[in-house]
């Protein structure tokens, strides 16, 4: 009996250490920052190939300049390129898959297949042809979190849904809401 109540401490402070929540956060935010650096290298990949980028090729086009400033969006807007019309596989895949920036199977990412905010991955663009673009998530695990800034400041306007993080139910983020990519 002794024995059993020792091996179930040891398990209980094992598990405690382990932490598969964290775990399992640590991964879906490593799966988000791999997303996020796909979709900026395929962005930057299009521009150098057609001296435009995707959301320039929408019909009709919302943004006809390299110079705009685009307001962070959710990344499976058809602006952005990753699909057309809903971001349904069978609507058709965006600029980014058609020119062979993106694989197909990027339509079935998380951020494309679920819809809460928690779950998307943001782009957007700063004023300027030659600005930065950045793609930006919320993150679950407490490492990231640590490291996440309060607000989206880049491109007018600014999504101040998901940078207002005072507005947000997602109790752990506390005062930090996002991650963007490049840092």
């Amino acid at each position: 009996m002794i024995v059993i109540t020792l091996l179930g401490v040891l398990a209980a402070a094992v598990l405690a250490a382990i932490n598969p929540i964290e775990q399992a956060n640590r991964a879906r935010d490593a799966k988000y920052k791999s997303d996020a650096s796909q979709l900026l290298a395929a962005v930057d990949r299009y521009f150098v190939s057609k001296d435009e980028f995707p959301w320039q090729t929408v019909t009709p086009a919302t943004y006809t300049s390299a110079d705009v400033a685009i307001g962070f969006v959710g990344a499976k807007d058809p602006n952005i390129g990753v699909c057309t019309g809903t971001c349904i596989e069978a609507a058709g895949s965006g600029v980014l898959i058609t020119n062979n920036e993106l694989k197909t199977e990027f339509q079935k990412r998380d951020f494309v297949t679920k819809t809460g905010w928690i779950d998307l991955l943001y782009f957007g663009k700063a004023l300027g042809a030659s600005e930065s673009t950045y793609a930006c998530y919320v993150p679950k695990s407490k490492a990231e979190r640590s490291k996440a800034t309060a607000s989206l400041t880049v491109g007018s306007p600014t999504l101040t849904t998901v940078a207002d993080c005072a507005t947000r139910t997602y109790a752990s983020l506390a005062a930090s809401c996002v991650t963007c990519l490049p840092q």
